[in-house]
């Protein structure tokens, strides 16, 4: 029969070990709600305003940033608890997916507007048509 250990030493690297387990399992189910890449850049839509809808779509990251978020609370926990040996690797990844993750909520906000203004940009054009 083994002996448990209870050692401070031991269980403070056990627990290191599963919070830089758990920030880069946040960091992958971020990733895995990342929009696909041929979703934002290819469509079948027959006119820009379903081209745009399309778009605004597919731009939906979904729980990225629920992940995003909860990946960097436990790696600031590990940071200040001075947990990890070196951590530069997922402080790069959680602030590479931040930004990417505010890129694309950037242009989601982007294509919202535009779905709004080009059907109205259409009809004062039809307007100024009929007019003529």
């Amino acid at each position: 029969m083994s002996q448990s250990t209870f050692d401070d030493d031991d269980l403070f690297g056990e627990a290191a070990e599963e919070t830089r387990a758990e920030v880069e399992e946040h960091l992958a189910a971020a990733r895995e709600e990342l929009p696909d890449p041929d979703d934002v850049w290819v469509t079948d839509a027959e006119n820009v305003l379903g081209a745009l809808n399309g778009l605004k779509s597919a731009l939906d990251v979904g729980d990225a940033v629920d992940h995003v978020r909860s990946a960097k609370k436990a790696y600031v926990l590990g940071e200040r608890a001075d947990a990890f040996e070196d951590a530069a690797d997922l402080e790069a990844e959680i602030a590479d997916m931040e930004s990417l993750v505010g890129d694309i909520e950037s242009a989601a906000e982007e294509v919202a507007s535009l779905t709004g203004t080009v059907p109205a940009i259409r009809g004062a054009l039809q307007d100024a048509a009929d007019d003529a």
